[in-house]
């Protein structure tokens, strides 16, 4: 049977496209994504890799605001790639974590409150979840039309200049006699649905202007030797319900009240999101599709509710980015330690899965010989421990999960206000303690 994950490893450590500034960097860039494919497929690399989840840290640390990075690309780069100096982690994914601020305002955006728009400038922006549409607005008509349902229902809700949109006919309807395509046009000549489309256009240039910033940053530190971070990124079918449509009170009660319904949700959602993470990914060049999960960890349901609800759906959407030979890469936000058992089902060494909080002894017995373990570096450690602290820490990590191959350090989620020396501090241990011999 062919290995689709090994050929794609092997596609991505020959560098294909990427124009090296010198032999010296052509050579540490294939002995970084070695070592990287080298553990997410359970093999014993020349050292445990360490691959920092930065967050807003490299403008922090380098002294720029949140607001400013957000709505200035150049000091974003200056920051990011100022960072990647002092660090030089095994992949880094540069400043995409700053979000284009002006495309987000122009939309009106309101699941973001964005920093020096209702967040204090030096803060990171704010998640704003809600309960958008209610269940009877949600689930029939998403499961019937998922399109329409996002053009007409769900982005006038979520994006206050595009409110207009709710007025424009469905685009299933522009078929048939050529009198239809007529009055179907109609709408968008209303003054305030044209200025949505205005809108619209305004806001897809300044996030292509982002985009391109992006695409710029990623050659030069590719070029320098660094592979990136992942490619595109996916999600559990309960988590889009739950964060962007019903909320987490709504969701909650729809395991009960309308489980049914709940459940052909999440079946639509999983050939659509497959489809979302394996064409972004394709198209960044990196083989790793991230899944940030947010509700299924101890304290958001029961166990066998995640039995139910939460894994089958993601594990489907993982299991379908690995038959196109990606590598998924779960983000298992809170603590997941009484899963463990549940999320083993997965084919070994095809993913790579990164905790925030777990036993790491559970983990390794559990897990061990089935995927490679990113993360669980406490994000307290990093924000309020010292360099000792990190250190024993990391030297836990390594001795216990890292015995034998099968481990990235790294924190459990993104550590923006952590301390320059206690970053260093893993990092740097890492490399030292974590040869393997």
């Amino acid at each position: 049977m062919t290995d689709k994950t090994g050929e794609t490893l092997s596609n991505w450590c020959s560098a294909p496209g990427i124009q090296f500034k010198d032999a010296e960097a052509e050579e540490s860039y294939g002995k970084r994504t070695k070592r990287i494919a080298d553990v997410i497929q359970l093999k014993v690399p020349d050292r445990v890799p360490i691959v920092p989840s930065f967050g807003f840290f490299p403008a922090i640390d380098n002294g720029y605001t949140c607001e400013e990075v957000m709505f200035d690309h150049d000091k974003a780069h200056r920051a990011w790639m100022k960072t990647l100096a002092d660090f030089e982690p095994d992949m880094f994914i540069g400043s995409g974590y700053a979000l284009p601020g002006p495309a987000l305002e122009t939309l009106d955006y309101k699941l973001l409150r964005l920093p020096g728009r209702g967040v204090d400038p030096k803060h990171i922006f704010q998640f704003v979840e809600g309960e958008y549409v209610s269940a009877e607005e949600f689930y029939d008509a998403f499961v019937d039309n998922p399109s329409d349902f996002m053009l007409r229902t769900y982005l006038p809700r979520v994006c206050g200049a595009l409110e207009p949109l709710r007025a424009i006919r469905p685009f299933h309807e522009w078929f048939g006699y050529y009198i239809s395509i007529v009055f179907n046009l109609i709408p968008l000549a209303i003054p305030d649905v044209a200025s949505a489309l205005n809108t619209l256009a305004k806001a897809a240039s300044q996030a292509l202007e982002w985009a391109m910033h992006m695409g710029a940053e990623t050659a030069e530190f590719q070029s320098m030797g660094f592979p990136s971070g992942f490619g595109g990124q996916s999600a559990a079918p309960y988590d889009i319900i739950g964060d962007w449509f019903r909320g987490t009170q709504g969701v909650m009660v729809d395991m009960y009240r309308r489980p049914d319904k709940l459940l052909q949700a999440m079946d639509r959602l999983v050939p659509i999101l497959v489809k979302m993470g394996v064409e972004q990914t394709q198209q960044m060049g990196s083989p790793i599709v991230g899944l940030m999960l947010h509700k299924g960890p101890e304290g958001f349901m029961s166990l066998e509710q995640f039995k139910t609800f939460y894994w089958p759906g993601l594990q489907k959407v993982m299991l379908g980015i690995i038959d196109a030979g990606l590598i998924p890469m779960p983000l298992y936000e809170g603590d997941y330690t009484s899963r463990l058992e549940v999320i083993s089902d997965i084919p070994r060494g095809k993913a790579l899965y990164w905790f925030e909080k777990v036993d790491i002894h559970r983990a390794k017995e559990v897990l061990g010989e089935t995927v490679c373990f990113r993360g669980n570096v406490p994000v307290t450690t990093l924000c309020a421990g010292t360099p000792e602290d990190v250190k024993a820490y990391v030297k836990e990590l390594i001795d216990v999960v890292g015995k034998g191959g099968g481990l990235m350090v790294d924190c459990g989620i993104w550590f923006d206000e952590a301390k320059h020396e206690n970053v260093k501090a893993m990092v740097d241990f890492t490399k030292e303690y974590g040869v393997y011999r």
